[in-house]
């Protein structure tokens, strides 16, 4: 994959957990009815300055303003670099709809104040840039946290309370999930009092056994938890081997190397009970909008492809959501430290 394509795969990715972060520090500003006055040019030696919001940009009554720089906040207060300004939210030729464009600054000699322009729904609760639909408003996060509270059930790492839940999403089949596991285990041992749950999300139509390889799964949990994990260890070993010709012999050799009778999971695996429990994990991701593999929500804020954010950012993305919540995630100020051993900037603010 050359560098442009990931890029923009990296854009895509990420585009639930920051908002466009990577999009807003490349797209340049657009004259619009909010922007058209925007920035004089600066030195490349300074940082320019937000320039004030015209009042004339603010003709919708919804979303309010600070409505706006809350949820901003909630997207990207963990990144100390950044700063941003509410240029205008305005009404559109749809009823309810507004359109709310923000100035955004990366705080660097030489950065551009750039715009972004996305789509306030009617009912308040989401926002749409381009083809993308995310929760919206000052708690975006707080209806999925509860969706998986009550209903991310599957087997975990970490304590048994959900104070601070991390629910990882993951296809049997899938390589970048196999990949991700190493960060998985980086994540358990850096925040040790995080739920850390599995729940499953076969993707049928790019990976046609990884729906055979999530019923075996239901069937190990049900021996024990650490029968579970090992079996998923064991799936991802053998991986590239699954075929639909080959599935039925590697899972039960999988469900044997966890120490489970191979032969007694696969008949379990072909029950109507097996094929309930999948559907239902299937269900709760399709309610929470989970499109993709592998995928992290903490908390209910979601980070697909987390595997693609660098790790010190996701550390600080993942505590940042831990502090607007309230709760401790075990985390120490050293685990919370740069690699480059730089000391990490307390009290998150814009």
């Amino acid at each position: 994959m050359n560098s442009t394509v990931r890029r923009l795969a990296l854009v895509s990715a990420l585009w639930i957990s920051a908002f466009l972060q990577v999009s807003a520090q490349t797209r340049p500003a657009t004259a619009s009815p909010a922007s058209a006055a925007m920035v004089p040019a600066k030195s490349a030696a300074t940082i320019p300055e937000l320039p004030p919001a015209n009042p004339k940009n603010f003709t919708a009554a919804s979303p309010k303003p600070e409505t706006v720089d809350a949820f901003l906040h909630q997207m990207w207060g963990y990144d100390h670099n950044r700063t941003w300004r509410v240029a205008g939210v305005q009404t559109t030729a749809a009823a309810g709809v507004s359109r709310v464009t923000v100035w955004v600054l990366e705080k660097v000699p030489g950065a551009q104040i750039q715009s972004m322009v996305f789509l306030a729904t009617p009912d308040g609760n989401h926002a749409i840039e381009g083809t993308n639909i995310i929760p919206f408003g000052a708690a975006p996060f707080a209806a999925n946290r509860e969706l998986f509270r009550t209903g991310a059930n599957g087997p975990f790492r970490g304590p048994a309370t959900k104070a601070f839940e991390i629910v990882e999403f993951i296809d049997l089949q899938c390589p970048h999930c196999k990949e991700a596991q190493e960060i998985i285990d980086k994540l358990a041992r850096d925040f040790p009092k995080a739920h850390l749950a599995i729940q499953l999300f076969p993707l049928v139509n790019i990976h046609p056994s990884a729906d055979k390889a999530a019923t075996y799964a239901v069937c190990a949990e049900k021996t024990s938890t650490n029968a579970f994990f090992k079996y998923v260890h064991a799936v991802f070993e053998t991986q590239e081997g699954l075929t639909p010709t080959t599935d039925d012999a590697l899972l039960k050799n999988a469900a044997t190397d966890a120490g489970l009778d191979g032969g007694a999971v696969a008949a379990c695996a072909k029950t109507q009970a097996a094929r309930d429990e999948v559907d239902a994990e299937v269900r709760l991701a399709a309610a929470a909008g989970v499109e993709q593999t592998p995928l992290l929500a903490v908390n209910g804020r979601m980070l697909p492809e987390f595997n693609d954010i660098p790790y010190d950012q996701l550390k600080k993305i993942i505590q940042y959501q831990a502090t607007l919540d309230g709760v401790d995630s075990g985390a120490t100020a050293e685990t919370l430290a740069p690699t480059n051993a730089q000391p990490m900037p307390t009290n998150p603010s814009k």
